[in-house]
């Protein structure tokens, strides 16, 4: 039987109507991601390898697009910048921003250089292969300079920024650098690559997977002390106030520099597909803290989303009516202390799927 939210529980409802209408700009790699779904009855004679039949062809937004999309599920009024190229794949991605209703204008189509475009193969829910068509050769020039005057446009439009990298070549300091120059400072949040977790300075908040974290901060994490001094290594070096680590089956566990660490627990009932669940993640995150939001409310909310998109298959959504329904079903995530007082088995740094 469903278990009904209780008045003090209704926080969940409130704060996603409270959501809708915020301006949130994303900032990042644009991707294309392409689908080819059907189904295998035999073996390839001319190779050891499934012979996939088609039955359907997909596409949606990946990367920095699925991140505008997560928050137009929301209901938040979305502005894109980035690049892509002047190809097909990069119409596609425009056309699809479009009827998301995002301002675009902040994008640049460029020659030269490919719409970043990954194309899966799924049979029978199972993805066999994915093939990638992109470039990672940094962005700089006249180029650069046309997307940092996009950036300056920001000051005072947005409640909300979030900084999405794919490790595609577009981010990197000159865009924190532009941030920090506005004199009206909105919410920044941002899942970086290792690599780059330099131009992640002073931003309010960092979301990486585990193994990621342990990657930027040079730990191996293979205990809930690795995952602590992951963090502290991540906060001395970004000096950004609160660092968001996922863990996949073990929640999402926030570390500040002034308060206790806590952990959120994972609720999913059944996990089809990781695919895009951080981009929910920042997403949901970013938009609860744009209206003022407690952090542990904050992260309470992007764990119910995260566990809705993973129950499907593909990179997808959560909308607020699902996140509802998810939370009276399931109960709603409670912060509990980290590291918990009882015995437990050490984190698994297989968090969410790689980004990349």
């Amino acid at each position: 039987m469903d278990r009904s939210l209780s008045p003090r529980d209704r926080w969940v409802s409130d704060l996603l109507e409270r959501m809708r209408g915020r301006r949130i700009a994303v900032v990042g790699d644009l991707m294309l991601d392409e689908w080819l779904w059907g189904r295998v009855r035999r073996i390839s004679p001319e190779a050891p390898v499934p012979v996939v039949e088609v039955d359907d062809h997909s596409y949606t937004l990946g990367g920095a697009g699925n991140v505008a999309n997560n928050l137009a599920a929301l209901g938040a009024k979305v502005r894109t910048i980035g690049i892509v190229g002047d190809d097909e794949a990069g119409e596609r991605v425009l056309d699809m921003l479009a009827r998301l209703h995002a301002d675009t204008s902040g994008v640049q189509r460029v020659a030269r250089r490919p719409t970043t475009q990954k194309t899966r193969i799924v049979a029978h829910h199972q993805q066999l292969v994915r093939a990638d068509r992109e470039s990672t050769a940094p962005v700089n020039g006249a180029l650069a300079g046309r997307l940092r005057r996009s950036l300056l446009e920001l000051d005072g439009e947005v409640d909300g920024i979030i900084i999405s990298d794919y490790g595609k070549g577009l981010i990197g300091l000159p865009v924190t650098q532009a941030l920090r120059a506005f004199s009206h400072r909105p919410v920044i949040a941002g899942d970086p690559k290792p690599q780059n977790l330099d131009a992640f300075a002073s931003i309010d908040c960092i979301a990486p997977n585990a193994v990621e974290a342990g990657a930027a901060a040079g730990v191996t994490i293979a205990s809930d002390r690795d995952l602590s001094r992951a963090a502290a290594a991540l906060i001395k070096r970004t000096g950004c106030k609160y660092v968001l680590i996922t863990r996949g089956e073990h929640g999402m566990t926030l570390f500040s520099k002034s308060a206790r660490a806590f952990t959120v627990p994972a609720v999913a009932r059944q996990v089809y597909d990781v695919s895009g669940a951080g981009d929910t993640v920042i997403s949901t995150l970013t938009l609860a803290l744009a209206v003022g939001a407690p952090i542990e409310r904050a992260v309470s909310l992007a764990t119910l989303a995260a566990g809705v998109v993973v129950e499907k298959l593909g990179t997808a959504t959560a909308t607020a009516a699902e996140i509802v329904r998810f939370a009276e079903h399931e109960g709603v995530a409670k912060p509990v202390p980290f590291p918990p007082t009882q015995k437990r088995r050490p984190a698994r740094a297989t968090a969410r799927r790689a980004r990349s």
